[in-house]
């Protein structure tokens, strides 16, 4: 049995993700494994429920991407902001904090990359 070489054409399933709140107490994180969206926002059809006035009913979303990865978009008028700097969308790399609104609340992206789906075998 031999593992197939990886090719671009293969499916990759979106890899882990975890957000975490900073500055709260406690400290509060959601682990997503299997999501292709994830929704950030104060309503409560969000997967990640925030209850702050700056805060929109909606107010950002991460997609998954097969080519590119996870990517952030902004959804809120009160914008989404990456190191200080308002974001449209971007592209979202290990560790990278973002600021809902301009002093809303900050979270923390963890990514964790999922290989097992790039590769299958065969006999």
């Amino acid at each position: 049995m031999r593992l197939a070489q990886f090719s671009p054409a293969m499916t990759q399933a979106p890899s882990a993700i975890v957000l975490s709140l900073l500055n709260s107490v406690p400290v509060q994180s959601w682990t997503f494994d299997s999501e292709d969206v994830i929704r950030i926002g104060r309503a409560t059809d969000n997967h990640v429920v925030l209850f702050s006035a700056v805060v929109s009913r909606h107010h950002a979303e991460l997609r998954w991407h097969e080519e590119n990865g996870w990517q952030l978009f902004n959804i809120s008028p009160n914008g989404t902001y990456v190191d200080g700097a308002a974001v449209k969308e971007t592209i979202v790399v290990d560790a990278m904090v973002i600021r809902l609104a301009t002093s809303g609340p900050k979270i923390k992206i963890k990514v964790a990359i999922d290989t097992s789906a790039m590769f299958s075998t065969s006999s």
